[in-house]
């Protein structure tokens, strides 16, 4: 028997269509996966379910009972309960103020009664087999117990269908383990699940059936029992996307940076030549450690093992040291990393530069101007005057000034997180464009991103992280799709431990 039926939903946000006529079926009792790539339509479908948004068209049936306008309230209270990825818990209170928050017990006489929700917060974890003791602070958690109060939490306020949104990302494979007793015991007391995750071992673990998206549109529903790790990967990504018209094969150099047994914050055991010229893309699921690794090699984070190397010199320390070596790096997400929005766009673009010539006493605003005019005209910057606010130019203009801030340090190695991220297809392919012109300059490229089609469009190889892990390095002609993601979500050992069972 279903417990949600949601049928022919739409939404769009302005021209853009974010979900076109797609549907869900979730039974009670079930464990249902929620499947596809970002930007499939999975959060706004979910986002329309708990009432954050409303649908455009469709039909929402919780229980029997039909929705048209649901808010957050309603929904909350007819049993939907959403844990985010992002824990939403309040660190500065006690566990059990966390459960009984906005909810709280009272005496007779109205004031709160402590001993009693203390007393129903240890029942409810005993039952749920959760080891938290009530009366601590949440702030002294860890990730996952905090998940597991934010479950208890959504258990205490009756929810029957909960929203679990890649709920293993930042646990152990002990902590997962021990998060999936909990699910398969509530399932077995009636509980229903919705379980966002593109981790593939753990989808064929944990759920009893399956919906995937893609790009807004239903595509395939069903039994785990019934399908593979192959089928579902195919679903999610569809027909190979190859666009060779941005890339270009070119002589590269001797190698200029050599990662050694490099181990840090989320990843271990990185070993990699990079060459002269070279253009290599890291890739994985968000937590694989691909960023992380990317974040070391610039000296924002600290490494605890292995080594790196730049040309003959050895890296460590802080940002200065990499930057003088001839390291630059462009971050994710340009509003809270690069944009410094109280100077114009020249100092935008000369900034990284005065950090690395400190000692030069005197900043000659004529070369400035000279070398970003050079840096505009390279780049194709629209901008009307480099005197204009940073803030005043378009999101892909932004981007620009900032690869044109790593350019101005004459920089040999070029480190860029997400480089297209939040930007317009016109802007992305002037990125791209540009990423190619780099190396074929000579500068050595790496870059960060989830697109795989991006990846394909400039990239020499693609190396593949999972769990903090090189699993797979792709020369260019290997890359497509379906087998990056199956790297990705580690869905090619899944196979293998299949087929070695049977």
């Amino acid at each position: 028997m279903a417990i949600l039926e949601m049928q022919h939903i739409s939404k769009a946000f302005g021209g853009v269509i974010a979900l076109s006529d797609v549907h869900l079926q979730v039974e009670a009792g079930e464990i249902h996966a929620l499947l596809g790539e970002n930007g499939a339509g999975k959060s706004t479908l979910m986002n329309i379910l708990t009432g954050v948004i409303p649908m455009d068209s469709g039909e929402i049936r919780f229980e029997g009972k039909s929705y048209q306008t649901p808010s957050i309230t309603q929904m909350e209270r007819a049993g939907i309960a959403f844990v985010h990825q992002e824990v939403n818990v309040v660190n500065d209170l006690t566990v059990f103020e966390n459960i009984f928050l906005n909810r709280e017990l009272k005496t007779k006489i109205g004031l709160l009664d402590r001993k009693r929700m203390i007393e129903e917060a240890s029942v409810l974890f005993e039952r749920l087999g959760v080891d938290i003791d009530p009366t601590a602070m949440v702030s002294e958690l860890k990730t996952s117990q905090k998940q597991l109060l934010e479950i208890s939490r959504a258990l205490h306020a009756d929810a029957k269908l909960l929203i679990l949104d890649e709920p293993t990302t930042a646990l152990s494979t002990q902590e997962v383990e021990h998060l999936f007793t909990i699910l398969r015991k509530l399932k077995s007391q009636g509980n229903s699940f919705i379980f966002i995750s593109h981790k593939m071992p753990e989808i064929f673990e944990i759920a009893d059936r399956y919906t995937v998206f893609r790009n807004g549109k239903f595509v395939s529903q069903g039994n785990i029992a019934d399908t593979t790790p192959h089928q579902i990967a195919s679903d999610m990504v569809g027909e190979q996307y190859l666009d060779k018209d941005y890339y270009e094969k070119r002589p590269l150099g001797e190698p200029i940076v050599s990662l050694r047994h490099l181990s840090g914050h989320g990843f271990s055991d990185v070993t990699l030549d990079i060459r002269k010229g070279e253009i290599v893309a890291f890739t994985g699921l968000a937590g694989s450690g691909a960023s992380e690794v990317m974040q070391t090699m610039f000296g924002v984070m600290p490494f605890e093992g292995g080594s790196i190397r730049v040309g003959n010199q050895t890296l460590r320390g802080a940002i200065p040291h990499f930057m003088k070596h001839g390291m630059a790096m462009l971050p994710s997400n340009r509003k809270e990393n690069s944009v410094v929005p109280d100077v114009d766009i020249l100092d935008n673009t000369c900034i990284a530069e005065h950090s690395i010539s400190l000692k030069k006493p005197v900043i000659s605003t004529r070369r400035e101007l000279e070398r970003y005019e050079a840096l505009k005209k390279l780049l194709w910057i629209k901008a009307e005057s480099p005197k204009d606010s940073i803030l005043s130019l378009s999101g892909g203009n932004q981007q620009k000034v900032f690869l044109a801030r790593w350019l101005n340090t004459d920089a040999d190695v070029l480190l860029l997180d997400n480089p297209t991220q939040g930007v317009d297809v016109g802007a992305k392919a002037e990125i791209y464009r540009l990423i190619l012109e780099f190396a074929s300059r000579g500068m050595t490229v790496i870059i960060n991103t989830l697109e795989i089609p991006e990846i394909k469009k400039v990239s020499d190889r693609c190396v593949v992280f999972f769990e903090g892990r090189v699993v797979k390095i792709f020369d260019h002609d290997e890359i497509n799709e379906h087998d990056v993601m199956l790297y990705s979500t580690n869905a090619i050992n899944t196979r293998r431990g299949a087929n070695h069972a049977g």
